[in-house]
């Protein structure tokens, strides 16, 4: 019995000592893998073990760019906390997944490094990164109070706009709940912009091999002043008044796609005594750009909008334009596009023929090639 309880005595201190020291352990070789990713580099604060919860906390992380020529540092990605643990609630249905929770991210994309290139490698990166922390398969992640923001430091003013009080719930990615309906995962997200709000809700088969999804997303009363130093980068005007909305349905399935996308402008004002100080030059352009926008607005309820959709496969995005022009005319001078989802895309409408009312500019412009697709002849049917 007393040798029975030395070997107990010993386990149970091995036990606590390895309990000790496995949070200083995990921590020197997680910062080590962040100190020698290629093209970036990173450090953790602090790592908290729970091993009867079956998770660990990252405390403070953050990862930069690194420039490979000039070795520059350039902020790409930093958390408050990343909470990776087992879902327990998987385990019940018989799958062992993970859970990711991250406490106030914040991902910064800069000008010149968000080529799909640069994405594509910050998308995989950061993948391989979060597989080497938490090798489980991940079925549930959240986001809670993140921060998006793009950069440019190019440009006179200075660019920086931001996506504020983000919130991002992605459920059942991998399926663990063994559900048999079309598309077993959700994923909703909410974010403030300048005075606006910005949802999403999606429906999707994450396993699927096809981008298979139905989704809507808005974004509603953005404040447009305080998008000016956009404005003044890129399109060399200053906004004193207006609201921005944007209305959006998509769906897409065995390589098929359906949606539209419906920006909003109301109450427009670019030119007014705000201007009293801009050169001549700056006058004259703001003036041309305000009469453009007046003259497409419907001015009964002073907004400027126009319907794009889309259509076709996930190799080939090729947007109406014709029919965009033709919306802003019919907005203008007809009638006024409701601010909501249309409700008129679903993953049932993808693979439906959809008869496509063509325009007066379509009919005028269209060339060949619309006379072609034109099956309201039943000569071409």
């Amino acid at each position: 019995m007393k040798k029975a309880t030395k070997i107990i005595l010993i386990i149970v201190t091995v036990l606590i000592v390895i309990r000790l020291i496995l949070p200083y352990v995990v921590l020197h070789f997680a910062n080590k893998k962040l100190a020698t990713m290629k093209g970036y580099y990173g450090h953790i604060d602090d790592i908290d073990i729970a091993l009867i919860r079956g998770a660990y906390k990252i405390d403070s992380i953050y990862l930069n760019k690194v420039d490979t020529v000039t070795h520059k540092q350039t902020e790409f990605f930093s958390a408050s906390l990343i909470d990776l643990s087992v879902e327990w609630k998987a385990i019940f249905h018989g799958s062992i997944v993970g859970e990711l929770v991250f406490e106030k991210p914040i991902l910064k994309f800069v000008k010149d490094k968000v080529e799909p290139s640069a994405l594509r490698k910050d998308s995989t990166s950061f993948k391989d990164l979060l597989h080497s922390f938490m090798p489980l398969k991940i079925n549930r992640f959240e986001i809670n109070d993140g921060k998006i923001k793009y950069i440019d430091n190019s440009t006179k003013p200075k660019v920086d706009i931001q996506m504020t009080n983000t919130h991002i719930l992605a459920e059942n990615l991998r399926n663990s709940y063994d559900s048999a309906v079309l598309l077993p995962a959700k994923v909703r997200a909410s974010s403030e912009i300048y005075g606006g709000e910005l949802t999403l809700n999606m429906k999707l088969n994450p396993l699927s091999d096809d981008p298979t999804f139905d989704m809507n997303t808005e974004a509603k009363n953005i404040e447009l002043v305080k998008l000016n130093e956009f404005f003044q980068a890129y399109a060399k005007v200053d906004v004193n008044k207006g609201t921005f909305g944007l209305y959006a349905e998509a769906a897409a399935k065995e390589g098929k796609f359906d949606g539209y996308v419906k920006p909003i402008i109301k109450d427009l004002d670019i030119l007014g005594k705000e201007d009293r100080k801009d050169n001549i030059f700056r006058k004259l352009w703001e003036g041309i750009v305000g009469t453009v926008a007046d003259v497409f607005s419907n001015q009964q309820k002073d907004q400027f909008a126009t319907k794009i959709p889309f259509k076709g496969e996930v190799k080939n995005l090729d947007p109406n334009i014709w029919y965009a022009i033709g919306e802003i005319i019919k907005n203008a001078f007809i009638r006024a596009l409701a601010p909501a989802i249309d409700n008129e895309i679903n993953i049932a409408s993808v693979d439906k023929p959809k008869e496509e009312k063509k325009t007066f500019l379509q009919k005028v412009f269209g060339g060949k090639d619309d006379q072609k697709n034109d099956t309201t002849d039943p000569r071409k049917k």
